[in-house]
């Protein structure tokens, strides 16, 4: 049997997404809770839960959403936080900080899920977190992201927060292009701007409690 090496020395007896899809990743490199695996361009990446502030940023977009979900108007959406995304054709996972999916995913029947889908999802929001926040932007050395990784999946929009103070602010991302894994900028504002999602959602969010990490 063929064997791969990860970085920090580990030989594992298979690739980490396979191992990581069965939810076995974790335990061979026998990490604690605290820390959170996800596999990028078919490395895993071992990152700490990341802090309050972080919540409080997703916390704001969930009740935006969700203030849009109670107001009627047939709105198809629904949303949910830190779960798994199983990117099987590109053999990636990772764990979404926050996801959109229609209305006709029934959440409560998938509840003992471990991951979606990405033909599940209609927009994917990441909140960048000191020292790993290269792995939710556009990649600059070629090396995959989850930016290109959701693209390559057809994630038809990417929302990404970036808290770090020498770029803060908030940037739409969609019109994935699967073979080159690539977005197109729909939308960017500074922190302190409102957030406007535009149709299928017709959202707007406010920005202005979010701060940059210290």
């Amino acid at each position: 049997m063929s064997s791969f090496v990860a970085f920090g020395q580990w030989t594992l007896p298979e690739s980490p997404y396979a191992l990581w899809v069965r939810g076995e990743l974790d335990e061979r490199l026998g990490l604690p809770e605290v820390l959170r695996v996800e596999v990028i361009g078919g490395e895993f990446v071992v990152t700490p839960y990341p802090p309050v502030n972080h919540a409080l940023m997703l916390r704001d977009i969930h009740e935006w959403l969700f203030r849009a979900e109670l107001g009627g108007g047939g709105f198809p959406w629904q949303m949910v936080q830190h779960v798994g995304v199983d990117l099987a054709e590109i053999g990636d996972g990772y764990c979404s900080d926050l996801i959109v999916v229609t209305a006709e995913v029934d959440l409560l029947a998938r509840a003992e899920d471990r991951y979606l889908s990405p033909s599940e999802i209609g927009l994917v929001a990441e909140v960048t977190a000191h020292p790993n926040a290269h792995n939710d932007r556009r990649p600059v050395s070629g090396k995959p992201t989850k930016w290109s990784g959701y693209a390559r999946a057809g994630v038809p929009y990417y929302l990404l927060v970036d808290r770090d103070p020498r770029q803060p602010g908030v940037t739409l991302f969609g019109v994935p292009n699967k073979t080159e894994g690539t977005y197109e900028v729909l939308g960017e504002w500074k922190f302190g701007e409102t957030v406007r999602l535009p149709n299928p959602f017709d959202v707007e969010i406010g920005t202005g409690k979010w701060k940059p990490w210290a």
